[in-house]
């Protein structure tokens, strides 16, 4: 007799029950931690994903941050620059202005020197003079005066006068 594929009878309830111990079996040794294994590998994964990008955008926020302060650096040392340039150009002004005031008072000091000077040679030129009338009044009584030799006494005074002045 031939029968189906299938029959009914206790070898087939004993595989069906031998199947489901089976597969509780699996169930709970096998596919629970492959499974248990698998999803905490995945959150693990998908945690680790996310401290990338938090890493990402905290990179990108130090980069920002490290842009900005060499921006900050550069406009520093641009300022310092400037300032320092101002700084010079100031004392460049002060130590011409110093100068400028130095030359002016030694020129004040020549003038003042100069003035002296010609009003020494001056009063030297008219105490000389001085020196000159009392010598030809001097010659003029001791001598007696008639026109011949009271010209020749003013042209030897000339010609003295003229010596002395060019002596000194």
């Amino acid at each position: 007799m031939q029968q189906g594929l299938v029959e009914l009878n206790w070898t087939f309830a004993f595989q069906i029950i031998n199947t489901l111990i089976i597969f509780l079996l699996l169930r709970h040794f096998l596919f629970k931690p492959t499974t248990d294994f698998m999803d905490k590998r995945t959150r693990d994964i998908e945690n680790d994903i996310k401290d990338a990008e938090n890493m990402k955008e905290e990179a990108k926020v130090l980069k920002a941050n490290y842009e900005e302060k060499l921006a900050n650096i550069k406009q520093e040392r641009s300022d310092m620059m400037k300032e320092a340039s101002r700084k010079a150009e100031e004392r460049a002004d002060g130590i011409i202005k110093e100068a400028r005031d130095e030359i002016r008072k030694m020129e004040e000091r020549s003038r003042i020197d100069l003035e002296r000077e010609q009003a020494k040679a001056i009063n030297d030129f008219k105490n000389q003079i001085s020196e000159l009338a009392v010598l030809a009044a001097a010659q003029v009584m001791k001598q007696e005066l008639d026109p011949k030799s009271h010209e020749k006494m003013i042209q030897d005074f000339i010609e003295q006068v003229g010596e002395e002045q060019w002596r000194h």
